[in-house]
């Protein structure tokens, strides 16, 4: 039957038009070529799959973020997960740590502990792991601009328990450029904040080596309100200025290139979000091979964590969430990540509940054992609509790498600090955001539950058992810090303070002086506010 001429043309959610039918014959007519565009999984340009036999060899690692409270709160939680399944350990921190002030500071009141855990100092960050080895987790600390102070107390809490730094694994996101149009959780300015970005990629580089530097994030753009095409675009930019950034501190790029890892959200449009996982592995390969001559396999080949969106998630029939979940994470999968949460089907309303996550978890295992997805590499590959969509979102998102690109006159770096100071980036998600809810509330997009016949406005959390935040939590935070600052020496923290910022007017690499200051009870709202005194502050341009 053909189409209804007066019906608009299907368009996925990112706005990319749909035909009615593929075919293999119209696959080729477009020039597609299955060896260059292909290839074999684990190889160039591992559009496939980032390893030759993907889930055969080794399934992803099941990692539900965790972090509210106090550390010892938060360590109850791990031991929860690590109990029903998980596999990795991921910290979410509050808005105060994320922003580099202490829980004692003002524009902490009422936040602490909130929406993360809590993370003042060493001492913290060591109850945080308390009676879990640290050579045996792989562990992930999900902060951007403290982040090389958060490391810093990691590895700090490391060197003090004898576990040797090339024995850590994980990652710290340390993904300074996106905290200005996505998670906007910015302590720094972008220069000074692009700075400590890449110092801990040259100290990771020479000391941690095991150690993933940056998970450059696209979860964030996304969830701020992006489409596919833009996440897909930003984030790759993003990597490449990271790329310029530690190149030109004179870094090989075979050297630090092998310890990138993305980081991508997967919304509900399921072939859509496939086909930009396996775009974003081709595009990351070819730039990095042709753009800064990278040699080794493991410099162009993108590991990935994934999320599934919680700005997907409604209140509206809440369990109708456990069902959005499994379909972002089985696209999760079928695009080959490495890594995956399901967000809890409770977080419309709040920090997620245990039995949200061990749904969660149970969810990712039923989709190892149960469902067959893991038994050959990327099971979809030529698929005439999947190629051609992922073909698609490649050339769309260029378009955008372009345009930042001829920002910084061919300097991918100056063009990021350009895009991000003139509001580019801002306000192409802004409005990719307002089209997104055009279409919801004109029913050009459906929402089940939300906007269609089938809504129960009855139907609520109903039953569930939400998560209760701890009121309390916030006083023992404080009473903590302040033990904290009572029995260190006051001269060694002010010494080392000043060690800090004489080590930041030399513009030298800053982690040679947070490590032993944290060590010596600093805390980390003291390093940022040393910091944010000799750099100044961001003033956000409010682009709508």
């Amino acid at each position: 039957m053909p189409d209804n001429p007066n019906q608009p043309t299907p368009r996925s959610l990112s706005g990319l038009p749909i035909d009615g039918l593929y075919s293999p014959d119209q696959l080729a007519a477009s020039g597609f070529d299955p060896a260059a565009d292909l290839g074999e999984p684990g190889q160039f340009p591992f559009t496939r799959g980032a390893y030759p036999n993907m889930y055969r060899g080794r399934l992803w690692t099941r990692r539900q973020i965790a972090g509210f409270g106090t550390a010892a709160a938060t360590n109850e939680r791990y031991r929860f997960l690590l109990d029903h399944g998980q596999t990795g350990l991921s910290t979410d921190f509050d808005h105060p740590t994320l922003t580099g002030y202490d829980s004692d500071h003002e524009l902490a009141e009422g936040e602490v502990g909130r929406l993360g855990v809590a993370i003042d100092s060493a001492a913290d960050m060591d109850e945080l792991f308390d009676g879990i080895p640290l050579e045996q987790a792989s562990v992930s600390l999900t902060i951007n601009h403290p982040a090389i102070v958060l490391l810093g107390m990691f590895l700090s809490v490391a060197e003090k328990r004898g576990t040797p730094w090339p024995a850590l694994r994980g990652t710290v996101q340390n993904d300074s450029l996106k905290e200005f149009h996505g998670q906007k959780t910015f302590a720094l300015p972008p220069g000074p904040a692009l700075k400590l970005t890449t110092d801990v990629v040259e100290f990771c580089t020479r000391h941690v080596p095991n150690w993933y530097t940056i998970s450059i994030s696209g979860y964030h753009t996304r969830e701020a309100g992006s489409d596919a095409v833009q996440e897909l675009a930003f984030t790759i930019a993003q990597g490449m200025a990271y790329v310029e950034s530690a190149m030109k501190r004179g870094l090989p790029v075979d050297s630090f290139a092998p310890r990138l890892s993305h980081f991508f959200g997967v919304h509900n449009d399921f072939f859509e979000e496939i086909a930009k996982f396996r775009a974003a592995r081709r595009m990351w390969a070819r730039i990095m091979r042709d753009r800064y001559g990278a040699t080794r396999s493991e410099s162009m080949r993108m590991r990935f964590h994934t999320q599934t969106l919680g700005s997907t998630l409604v209140r509206q029939d809440p369990l109708n969430n456990i069902l959005r979940g499994g379909l972002q994470a089985l696209a999760a999968v079928l695009g080959g990540t490495q890594s995956l949460h399901v967000s809890g089907y409770d977080e419309a309303y709040d920090i997620p509940s245990e039995e949200a996550m061990r749904i969660s978890l149970a969810t990712q295992m039923i989709l190892a054992n149960e469902s067959g997805v893991s038994a050959t590499p990327d099971p979809l590959g030529g698929s005439a609509y999947l190629e051609t969509l992922t073909t698609q979102l490649e050339e769309a998102a260029h378009a955008y790498i372009a345009r930042i690109d001829d920002m910084g006159n061919g300097s991918m770096l100056d063009g990021m600090l350009e895009a991000v100071s003139n509001g580019y980036i801002e306000s192409e998600i802004a409005q990719a955001s307002y089209r997104y809810q055009q279409r919801v509330e004109t029913g050009d997009y459906t929402i089940v539950g939300v906007n269609d016949e089938y809504r129960d406005d009855a139907a609520s959390s109903g039953s569930l058992e939400l998560f209760e935040f701890d009121q309390g939590e916030e006083d023992r935070q404080i009473a903590r810090l302040t033990q904290v600052r009572r029995s260190r020496s006051e001269a060694d923290a002010a010494q080392a303070i000043r060690r800090i910022v004489k080590t930041a007017r030399d513009d030298a690499n800053l982690l040679p002086a947070i490590i032993p200051a944290v060590a010596a009870g600093v805390t980390e709202g003291e390093i940022m506010g040393a910091l944010r005194d000799e750099w100044g502050e961001y003033v956000d341009p409010g682009v709508f």
